[in-house]
C-alpha cells in the first residue's frame, strides 16, 4: 500500500497541514513534506482474553507484506506504549507500559513502506521523520517485508537527575541501562500480546543500530536499541 492509498484508507484520520521542520527526504519521489497523521481513536476492547493471548504468544518470523488497516495500526501503537490514563506519577500521563520514575524514555520509530514516523502518544499520532522505505534497517532477513517495523530508541535526556528526584541512582549510566532495557522489554511484551490477541505475527530482534541512528538524525542522547516487526503471518 503506498502513501496515497494509505491516506485514502483513513476516513477517521485527520492529516495535519504542516510537517515538522527539518524533515529529511529519503526518496526523490517525495517532493512534498509528509504531514503528521492523527491516528483513529484506539479501540480498548476486543481480541482474545489476556490468558488466551499468553497461551498464543510466540515469535513469528515469516510475515506477509499485506499492510495493517489504520485502525489496527492505531490499536497496536496504543497497546505498545499509548496513554491509558490522564494522571500518572511524577505529573505525567500514565502509559500502557511502566518506566522508572515514569521517565517514558523509550520512543517508538515506526517504519512503514512510505516513510519513518515517530509515534507521539499525545495526541496519538505519527509525526514524519524520514520519507522513503527504510524497513530494511531492521537488519534481519524477512523483516524488511513486514508491513511495520518498530524501532526502540532511548532518550537519556528524559531521566530527571535533579535534586527533587527520589531515585538517587537514576543518574548512574549503568542503572539507566538497566532501566531502559526493562522498559523496552515491557513495551515489546505488550506488542507480542496484542499480536497474539489479534492473530498477528510479531518478531523482536536486533537491528542495524548505527545506520538507523544516522538515518533518523538522532541526538547524542538518543540510542537505537532493538526493533520489532509486526504484520500478518505468512
Amino acid at each position: 500500500m503506498n502513501r496515497r492509498t494509505f491516506v485514502k484508507a483513513l476516513p477517521a484520520v485527520t492529516l495535519l497541514a504542516a510537517a515538522p521542520r527539518g524533515l529529511a527526504q529519503g526518496t526523490p519521489a517525495a517532493t512534498q513534506p509528509l504531514p503528521p497523521i492523527l491516528l483513529p481513536k484506539p479501540e480498548t476492547d476486543g481480541g482474545k482474553s489476556v490468558l488466551a493471548a499468553l497461551q498464543a504468544r510466540k515469535t513469528v518470523r515469516n510475515l506477509r507484506d499485506q499492510q495493517l488497516p489504520p485502525q489496527v495500526l492505531s490499536n497496536l501503537l496504543w497497546a505498545a506504549f499509548g496513554v491509558n490514563r490522564d494522571q500518572g506519577s511524577f505529573g505525567k500521563p500514565g502509559r500502557t507500559a511502566a518506566s522508572a520514575s515514569n521517565s517514558q524514555e523509550i520512543d517508538l520509530y515506526v517504519a512503514l513502506p512510505e516513510a519513518v514516523y515517530l509515534y507521539e502518544a499525545v495526541p496519538h499520532r505519527l509525526a514524519p521523520v524520514l520519507a522513503g522505505d527504510f524497513r530494511a534497517l531492521a537488519g534481519r532477513r524477512g523483516a524488511a517485508a513486514g508491513p511495520v517495523n518498530i524501532f526502540f530508541v532511548v532518550d537519556l535526556a528524559r531521566y530527571d537527575t535533579g535534586g527533587g528526584q527520589p531515585d538517587r541512582s537514576i543518574g548512574n549510566p549503568e542503572v539507566q541501562k538497566s532501566y531502559y532495557y526493562v522498559a523496552t522489554g515491557l513495551i515489546a511484551a505488550n506488542i507480542y500480546l496484542f499480536a497474539a490477541a489479534h492473530d498477528l505475527a510479531a518478531w523482536f530482534h536486533n537491528c542495524n543500530r548505527e545506520a538507523a541512528g544516522r538515518q533518523f538524525k538522532l541526538r547524542p542522547e538518543q540510542r537505537v536499541l532493538f526493533a520489532q516487526t509486526v504484520g500478518y503471518p505468512a
